[in-house]
């Protein structure tokens, strides 16, 4: 296609060394990269598999290689104990699939034959002994394409495969399989800009990207490329660094996808699918520069929080594991954030970003954290961005000076308990759309610091841990262990353990504090505690459509049982039945409205500005209208000035109860539901933005009351 970027190798003159590298690290290798219009040439020696060199002397060929590199030279015949039966339900479809593929290697005729009956059996066999139903778009069988190149007996056809298959293919490499979540995630930290595009366009990663990781890129790739491809990845015995190879893939396309915000998603999903058809075998030795380069640039506890996806290990995913689908950014464990900065010049650092309120902060925190009270995002957006600012600027000197407290990372860590957490996650999702690079979330946040400080010290290290956590107020009452016990033992005299007392003292560390003060003038002053109140104002966990009510829709009968009076009042309760009304709308089916006709309707009763607050934190521009039976929101289209999506429709007589906080009256929560034989059952949660709230729900409350008088009467 014109204008898309082709992997093609550099020329001589053109050949990036190693001294060139290190005199270009101030510009991301990227960025080199796609500047250059090619891959970046980085000399990484011998590239044969598992780093045998092939010899002119007769020394192992490609196919022994490829047995030593999997581990299954001298392994026995898997296949014996089968009777060779081809007579699973799906046979045709097997038979029918092992002949395309071998069609695609465009063999004579006399090989077809027998290399066919190979791949029907090794895909027979497999689906057999695990129990798997074949299905025409599962990508594992081109991972026989590579293999069948090596002429090998089909005993070793099968256990390189089957070893393939268990070591480099990963769990769940589904559609919306973990994998691709993980991976989303990865091309949200380095390249936050092209993520959002596609996140924009509702193209998710499994839609391009499976038939990649199903086949390690043998459905995509020509058979001498897979060949180079597999033996650098082989080599390397890494599974993790597929996902690298696939940002790689998606970041040499970027000003390419990024040009086609007039295109059909289906037309860039063709596109992206296809780009790595475009690698050439010069390209490969770039290719995995690069990838180890973005590797050596991520949290190690992307691989860490995630071993389960590969090997042979029958664990599940354990319960507690977190569900990526839900995370808004890359998690990362608190050892891998203490231990990081104490110990790497390169690779990662992080400068951690606390967002707790200023009590809970000024109780505890870790002494290289920079504060910033996500309260501010709400309460005074002016000194929000202020703040913002000087944490960049804070970021910025502690790189430069060297200081401990320095990292092109950024980590934000809230207090681990997911209802305080909602205000930390609404600053997360402003730095992420701003396409800030480099951004992560302390997994546990607080809690987890606290708790991992009190294991290291139970486990008898030395006294290296005891400055990392320092105090501005002399408090020690709020601090607690995840359990709600308290960190400090009774009489400070623990024995055994070392005292906890001793090694969890949250008295201000002068020569800490020092560090920071020298590190950056900016930093809020919290030497006084600061009296603000947490707030309790949960997000739900699961979600719905959008409930669509019609202007012709019925209207139901009055709750009985149920005051008609709705409470703008502080809420204290976590409510698990809360549902987001409006997370899983599809922005490609809504209508889109133009804003100003619609406040003109002459049904239209009142017109409210604000902004539409999602679970996320993620805030839309948006605007209410109520009309004498229906609330609606129309959220602005960014992209269309003037130009809004109608993001829900309710019905006033199904809203059950309003709510705001005392501390922010302006944010206001709309619960709507129905009456059944089991009470009130709660079918959606809207939360918004409003300014001058008490005047806006004032007008609500009064129309719905109109309507429930006539519901009375009627």
């Amino acid at each position: 296609t014109a204008g898309r970027n082709e992997f093609s190798p550099p020329g001589v003159g053109d050949r990036v060394t190693s001294s060139t590298i290190q005199e270009g690290l101030d510009e991301p290798l990227s960025r080199q990269w796609r500047r250059s219009g090619h891959l970046i040439r980085m000399p990484l020696g011998c590239h044969s598999i598992s780093g045998l060199p092939v010899t002119s002397g007769g020394g192992p060929g490609p196919a022994g290689l490829i047995m030593i590199a999997l581990n299954v030279s001298g392994k026995g015949d898997s296949l014996s104990p089968w009777d060779g039966v081809l007579d699973l339900p799906e046979q045709t479809l097997i038979h029918n699939r092992s002949q395309q593929l071998i069609d695609q290697l465009g063999v004579s005729a006399d090989e077809k034959s027998d290399m066919v009956s190979d791949v029907e059996s090794v895909i027979t066999f497999y689906c057999k002994s695990r129990n798997i139903t074949f299905t025409p778009d599962l990508s594992w069988p081109h991972l026989l394409k590579p293999l069948l190149g090596l002429q090998l007996p089909r005993s070793d056809l099968y256990n390189c495969f089957y070893a393939i298959m268990n070591k480099y293919i990963p769990r769940d490499c589904v559609a919306k399989g973990r994998p691709f979540h993980l991976y989303r995630l990865l091309l949200q930290y380095h390249e936050p800009e092209l993520c959002s595009f596609l996140d924009t366009k509702k193209i998710t990663p499994d839609s391009y990207a499976i038939n990649w990781l199903g086949s390690l890129f043998s459905s995509h790739c020509l058979p001498d490329v897979t060949q180079a491809l597999w033996d650098s990845y082989l080599q390397q015995a890494d599974p993790f660094l597929i996902f690298f190879l696939m940002l790689i893939i998606l970041v040499n396309a970027k000003e390419s996808i990024l040009t086609q915000e007039g295109d059909s998603k289906e037309d860039i999903i063709k596109m992206l699918q296809s780009s790595p058809s475009l690698l050439e075998s010069e390209d490969i030795e770039d290719l995995f520069s690069l990838a180890q380069y973005y590797q050596s640039k991520t949290p190690l506890s992307l691989r860490k929080m995630n071993q389960n996806l590969f090997g042979s290990s029958l664990l599940a995913l354990k319960e507690e594991d977190m569900d990526l689908s839900q995370a808004l950014c890359l998690p990362v464990s608190v050892p891998e954030i203490l231990q990081a900065n104490q110990l790497q010049q390169d690779g990662v650092r992080f400068f951690v970003v606390d967002c707790r309120p200023a009590e809970q902060y000024n109780a505890g925190h870790l002494s290289t954290a920079f504060h910033l009270d996500s309260d501010l995002m709400l309460q005074n957006p002016s000194e929000f961005a202020l703040s913002v600012k000087s944490l960049l600027e804070a970021q910025k000197q502690s790189l430069e000076s060297g200081s401990i407290a320095s990292g092109e990372h950024l980590c934000f860590m809230g207090s681990g308990r997911e209802e305080e957490d909602m205000y930390m996650n609404m600053v997360l999702a402003h730095f992420l759309q701003k396409n800030k690079e480099y951004v992560s979330i302390a997994k546990g946040g607080f809690m987890a610091l606290q708790q991992h400080l009190v294991d290291m010290n139970i486990e008898g290290l030395d006294s290296s841990y005891v400055h990392w956590i320092v105090s501005t107020s002399g408090s020690h009452s709020s601090l607690c262990s995840a359990d709600g016990e308290s960190l400090t033992s009774p009489g400070g005299d623990g024995k055994g353990v070392k005292s906890l007392v001793n090694k969890m003292t949250f008295a201000l560390k002068s020569k800490s504090v020092n560090v920071k003060e020298k590190m950056i003038s900016f930093i809020e002053n919290t030497s006084t505690p600061v009296d603000r109140i947490s707030f309790n104002l949960p997000w739900p966990e699961k979600a719905i459509p959008d409930r669509h009510v019609s202007s012709s829709d019925r209207v139901g009968k009055p709750y009985r049982g149920v005051k008609p009076v709705f409470s703008i009042a502080d809420e204290e309760e976590y409510d698990t039945d809360e549902i987001d009304s409006s997370s899983m709308s599809d922005d490609d089916r809504k209508e889109i409205v133009n804003i100003q006709t619609w406040i003109n309707k002459p049904d239209v009763k009142h017109h409210i500005p604000c902004n539409e607050v999602k679970e996320t934190g993620h805030m839309f521009p948006s605007h209410l209208l109520i009309t004498a039976t229906h609330m609606y929101c129309l959220r602005e289209i960014a992209s269309r000035k003037g130009f809004a999506y109608i993001q829900s429709r309710q019905a006033l007589n199904s809203v059950v109860k309003i709510t705001s906080k005392k501390k922010h009256p302006e944010l206001i929560t709309f619960k709507f539901g129905s009456n059944n034989s089991a009470g009130v059952e709660i079918s959606a949660v809207e939360r918004y933005l409003i300014p001058n709230a008490g005047d806006a729900t004032k007008v609500i409350k009064q129309q719905i009351m109109k309507v429930l008088d006539a519901l009375e009467s009627s």
